[in-house]
């Protein structure tokens, strides 16, 4: 697998999200709706695929609470089972919650349901009231602390300045530019603007591989290695490899993220995955 170019995501690979996303998204279902989700049952929906934004993954959660209180009786790994079937994402949870519940009572679900005072509450939470000011312009609907800062980061300083020297680098993520921005300078990667893609860059999203491919070109790169912590990650590199055939990519997961042990290794590896490393600080021997 000798590659010129390295192409990361962020969460779960160079910072923790653990207490920091994924409990927004639990808690922020919580707040509006009095019951939720254990973190835990968070990465059924990330393995499903097309919930790389983690709004779009709190308005899944957040129907799927509404929809098991209206008669809904399928598990998370059932649900969410069906959701993959339909080629995942919110508008598959949408689909089988109509599927499920009938008409009438989806109508109900999708009444109680309120995605713009979800997000407002997952960036307060995420953010904390002072950032939230910065990011989104506004005043909070509350006042938090912001989770923000309860991400560990994963990378060492020795692992990025190995790729510096070996590999053109970038980075596709499904954060906010904003969001992007912090954790990238809390990592130490510092990387022009061009060579990354953020949610605001690309309405597709991941396991689309326009981003992917975009940055091969940019970066003047035949050979890409493209690092990340969920099911679609892995897809995005198969994808550009299936879409582009002047250039070849290698999806490598990493087990610092919801992914974990042998399972998360089997996952990884009927996903297509070229290699599976216990950590981004693997990197350099395995592709050296």
């Amino acid at each position: 697998m000798r590659v010129d170019a390295v192409v990361l995501d962020v969460d779960g690979v160079l910072v923790d999200v653990a207490d920091s996303y994924r409990r927004a998204v639990v808690e922020s279902v919580e707040r509006l709706h009095g019951d939720t989700l254990p973190k835990a049952d968070l990465q059924a929906f990330k393995d499903a695929g097309g919930f790389n934004n983690d709004w779009e993954l709190t308005d899944a959660v957040a129907l799927y609470v509404l929809a098991r209180e209206r008669g809904l009786t399928a598990d998370v790994a059932a649900f969410t089972g069906a959701v993959a079937d339909r080629g995942g994402g919110l508008d598959a949870a949408r689909a089988v919650v109509r599927t499920e519940l009938g008409e009438d009572a989806a109508d109900d679900v999708e009444a109680a349901w309120d995605s713009d005072r979800l997000r407002d509450t997952f960036q307060t939470l995420y953010l904390g009231t002072e950032l939230y000011r910065d990011v989104e312009g506004g005043e909070p609907p509350f006042d938090a602390r912001g989770y923000v800062n309860d991400e560990p980061v994963i990378v060492t300083p020795g692992t990025i300045g190995t790729l510096r020297e070996r590999y053109a680098l970038g980075v596709v993520t499904g954060r906010p530019r904003e969001e992007a921005v912090i954790a990238l300078e809390r990592a130490g990667l510092d990387l022009p603007e061009g060579h990354r893609f953020t949610m605001d860059d690309w309405a597709e999203g991941k396991p689309h591989p326009r981003a992917l491919v975009t940055l091969a070109e940019r970066l003047n790169a035949r050979r890409v290695a493209f690092v990340g912590d969920t099911l679609d990650d892995v897809r995005t590199a198969v994808n550009a490899a299936a879409a582009d055939a002047e250039r070849a990519y290698f999806g490598v997961g990493v087990l610092t993220g919801g992914l974990t042990g042998d399972e998360g290794r089997a996952k990884y590896a009927d996903a297509g995955a070229t290699a599976v490393v216990d950590s981004v600080n693997d990197l350099p021997d395995l592709l050296e």
